[in-house]
């Protein structure tokens, strides 16, 4: 699926409809307030008539506790790439701790809308995909503790190799956990390969996907993508796990 081939979501009218509450992890860095409401506008102007809240774990207001009372019915959508620890552990804790009796939806990741987001933003860094079969490539992600959780970014670069037709994608991690940016271009070039691009699997600015861009510049890396962002296909997914969501709690009731 490339840059525009989007499927197609059910029309769901949002008058009526419980609320989604949008969790992000939340970040000292202004830009990642300013990322997420721009998602909420994305998702309002998509889905007009339906209430959208915003809601921080750390960093930022307002925190669960804040907003809990104001929905009471809503489906809680988290804002995060993988199923690791804030999946699992954080966001259910802070519900809990908020009295929000709501149904959690699932984490964004995997899904191909996740693939037309990176084509997006590398292709408004400059990449031409008619380029893929002689271009080495970095994904970048954040990295976890969490074993199944690079493995599930493992997945997501191995199939956008298959489908892209990259000559070779290598994984990176912008935090302790290794293989680190440099490592992974290290072991493009020992391929041979010359061109290189680093796609940062990130959902927004900050201290990791800026660490990214300084390990590219200092590898000698030049095309570097920007953060997924508040990509339209961010804000089709977003409202995906929401309609996923809502429809298995029925079904359940």
């Amino acid at each position: 699926m490339y840059l525009g081939q989007l499927p197609a979501l059910p029309h769901t009218p949002g008058a009526g409809s419980p609320a989604l509450l949008l969790i992000a992890h939340g970040s000292r860095d202004p830009r990642h307030a300013a990322t997420v409401n721009e998602l909420v506008r994305q998702v309002r102007s998509v889905r007009p008539g339906l209430q959208v809240g915003t809601a921080y774990l750390d960093h930022c207001a307002p925190r669960l506790t804040q907003v809990a009372d104001r929905f009471s019915t809503a489906v809680a959508v988290p804002l995060l790439l993988n199923r690791a620890f804030h999946a699992r552990t954080d966001i259910p804790a802070a519900l809990r701790e908020a009295g929000a009796d709501v149904p959690l939806a699932d984490v964004l990741g995997p899904s191909p809308l996740l693939l037309a987001a990176l084509d997006r933003r590398l292709a408004e860094a400059g990449f031409d995909p008619a380029e893929a079969h002689r271009t080495g490539l970095v994904l970048a992600a954040a990295g976890s503790s969490d074993r199944a959780a690079n493995a599930a970014t493992r997945a997501v670069a191995a199939e956008y190799r298959r489908t892209r037709g990259f000559a070779a994608v290598e994984v990176a991690h912008a935090s302790a956990a290794p293989p680190q940016l440099a490592d992974a271009v290290a072991a493009l070039r020992a391929r041979g390969l010359r061109q290189l691009a680093v796609a940062p699997y990130l959902l927004a600015p900050g201290l990791l996907p800026d660490r990214i861009t300084a390990a590219a510049q200092t590898a000698g890396v030049d095309l570097v993508a920007p953060v997924l962002g508040a990509a339209p296909e961010i804000a089709e997914l977003l409202l995906q796990r929401y309609d996923r969501a809502r429809q298995s709690t029925a079904v359940a009731a």
